[in-house]
């Protein structure tokens, strides 16, 4: 069976009722699964390049890649107080059994990767390996009032091209080496059209969550979780630029 390269949308109910979607790549008979976490206000669409080249064939490896509640193609929350760790924690560990993706190697990108380190923590035996993008178990606030700062202000373009620009505003200093086209694909995974105009793919009830936060005051440390990964395989990858870790 060949793996589909634009996959395949599966959608899974949450322990509360709400509708959680997921991305599906290769069989379900392929190797190891790959499951794929990302950021705060990000979604499934971000790893559909890597998903593609996982699952592809002689890979033999299923991809999945989740949209958190409010995110992407999940259900909005009618309580934007739901948008909590400990909820989505909830989330995952009843959509990846429902999905018979554990045990599962985790590629996770900001709140991702302290998703993955939480489970770990929680469920060591659903891990087989962890990839961390772009965090750890110390966060650095310049780059976590970034985050709120672009969450909260939640930009509404009149383009794809004018949201190309300002994403590359908001991020260039992270990502320098990003060309128009590069922004331009991330404007179509971060805005879409609604009632003839663009929006975010985030619920913007998201930020409600970030409002009353004071990032100045340092965090506390994952290193208990980050010390569950310990009896598995572990990448972290930092990039240079990144004012997060």
């Amino acid at each position: 069976m060949l793996a589909d390269p634009a996959g395949r949308s599966i959608f899974i109910s949450a322990p509360d009722g709400l509708k959680l979607h997921a991305r599906c790549y290769g069989p379900r008979s392929a190797g190891r699964t790959v499951v794929c976490l990302p950021g705060l206000a990000r979604t499934a669409a971000d790893f559909e390049t890597l998903a593609a080249a996982l699952a592809a064939p002689g890979e033999a490896r299923r991809v999945i890649a989740l949209d958190y509640r409010g995110r992407g193609l999940s259900d909005y929350d009618r309580d934007p107080a739901h948008y909590t760790f400990h909820v989505e924690l909830a989330d995952l560990q009843a959509v990846l059994p429902a999905l018979d993706a554990l045990p599962a190697v985790f590629v996770g990108t900001s709140r991702g990767g302290i998703l993955t380190m939480l489970l770990a923590a929680l469920r060591p035996t659903a891990l087989a390996g962890a990839v961390l993008n772009d965090i750890g178990p110390v966060l650095e606030p310049k780059g976590l009032m970034r985050m709120k700062g672009y969450v909260v202000k939640r930009p509404e373009p009149r383009s794809f091209e004018e949201g190309a620009e300002i994403l590359r505003r908001l991020f260039d200093a992270q990502f320098p080496k990003l060309t128009g086209e590069d922004w331009l694909n991330a404007a179509h995974r971060t805005f879409k059209e609604a009632n003839g105009r663009l929006v975010t793919t985030y619920d913007p009830a998201l930020a409600k969550t970030m409002e009353g936060v004071d990032f100045e005051k340092p965090m506390p440390p994952l290193w208990k979780e980050f010390e569950a990964l310990r009896h598995v395989p572990l990448m972290m990858i930092r990039g240079e630029h990144s004012d997060l870790l």
